[in-house]
């Protein structure tokens, strides 16, 4: 019996031993500390509560493995009679009620912390699409929309043939040491000063997503119909990467966020540049554009805004998403075309992009799309027609076009 036990416990060490030969840094399992003082706070209150559940599994687990060594039966103990003893019932009743109480009190600190943005210099709404972030500033009436960076989203296209070292040298991979930032860069990041307390206004456009920055102590669910508001105040300049942490579609894992914190007058000079930019996309609607210029610039809107759905060569997803090569919206009537892009198709993935895309950015893609992938129709939307649409003017291409030339300065559709 001793030479049964004795190897038991031999066996038992060893496989005790079998997670020592793994290597993972601690902080990659861990909750990471954070950049604000909040976070450090929730770092904080997750430690301490840590140490406490270890605590209680090391002594509960203790007990069991000395009980069953000290009192098993090849010693000759015999098991004990005795039933509802009030002592006993007291103390695992007191005792677990202190340490909830203990563990309750820090924490409801910290949440109730969290949610106090009563003196926020800042507020800025985020709400949420398939798949994508807009990101509106109240203060400044800067507005811009957020989305996994093209080049990104071209190489996922790849699957297991991209090479991601090539495809992404060192210089792309800005300070990670972690080993590059593959899908977690976008086009446009959230830009913020350090040293302001930033309110967040969370809504969604669609499915319910969640707006997630670990290094911020920053969650919060985004729902259609409802704003949830938290805050972040950034004391040292840096970027920080999150995502959506709630599945909101297929396109779920390809939703990431990036937050860049500025000193105040570098914030200041990026504002300027955003607001010269917002009245400049305004004034590329009211100008004659080249087709071929069109179609380069409708390319990169394709990549950036369709790509994800109907693929890189517009060849779509069989029972999923329509391919655009061939097919008849791409190849037909171009006012079908111009509506399904702008209002989308109620019932359908084919979500509307008249708030998401300018008219330049719109006219743009449905040009590509016309003369791309085979679609060789010729045709060519100029963005002042997409403006028209937008202010109410009932038009219809290409045949009413020229009969606006207050509206259209020329041919919106050739």
């Amino acid at each position: 019996m001793t030479s049964n036990v004795s190897r038991w416990a031999l066996l038992s060490l060893m496989l005790l031993l079998v997670p020592f030969g793994a290597s993972a840094e601690w902080g990659a399992l861990n909750m990471p500390q954070g950049v604000t003082e909040i976070s450090n706070e929730v770092y904080t209150l997750h430690m301490r509560i840590f140490y406490i559940c270890c605590a209680i599994g090391a002594a509960v687990f203790g007990v069991m493995i000395y009980s069953m060594f000290a009192h098993r039966k090849s010693k000759g103990v015999k098991p004990a009679t005795f039933h509802e003893s009030t002592t006993v019932e007291i103390v695992w009743t007191v005792v677990p009620l202190v340490i909830l109480i203990a563990m309750a009190i820090p924490a409801a600190r910290v949440l109730i912390k969290m949610e106090d943005f009563s003196d926020s210099e800042m507020s800025i709404k985020v709400t949420a699409y398939q798949w994508r972030w807009q990101y509106e500033y109240m203060d400044s009436g800067v507005s811009f929309y957020s989305q996994l960076e093209p080049s990104h989203n071209e190489a996922r296209q790849m699957g297991s043939d991209v090479d991601l070292e090539a495809t992404f040298s060192p210089s792309r991979k800005r300070g990670d040491s972690e080993g590059g930032v593959y899908l977690k860069e976008v086009d446009n990041e959230l830009v913020i000063p350090v040293g302001k307390k930033i309110r967040f206004l969370h809504t969604a456009a669609d499915v319910i997503h969640s707006w997630w920055v670990p290094d911020l102590a920053v969650k919060k669910d985004a729902i259609p119909g409802f704003i949830n508001e938290n805050w972040a105040l950034i004391e040292e300049p840096g970027v920080y990467h999150g995502k959506c942490a709630e599945l909101c579609g297929r396109g779920h894992g390809f939703m990431p966020i990036v937050v860049r914190a500025v000193p105040q007058e570098e914030f200041d000079i990026w504002v300027a540049e955003k607001q010269l930019a917002m009245a400049s996309v305004s004034e590329q609607a009211d100008r004659q554009w080249a087709h071929q210029e069109l179609v380069s610039v409708g390319e990169k809107v394709y990549q950036a805004n369709c790509m994800s759905c109907h693929q890189a060569e517009g060849q779509g997803i069989p029972g999923m998403f329509p391919a655009i090569g061939g097919s008849d919206v791409a190849t037909g009537s171009i006012d079908k075309h111009i509506d399904t892009v702008m209002n989308g198709i109620d019932g359908s993935m084919m979500s509307q992009f008249s708030e998401v895309l300018s008219d330049a950015d719109l006219a743009a893609v449905i040009t590509f799309q016309r003369n791309a992938f085979g679609n060789n129709t010729g045709d060519t939307l100029q963005p002042s027609h997409i403006k028209s649409l937008r202010n109410g003017v009932d038009i219809r291409a290409p045949e009413s076009v020229a009969l606006l030339p207050d509206t259209n300065t020329t041919t919106g559709v050739n």
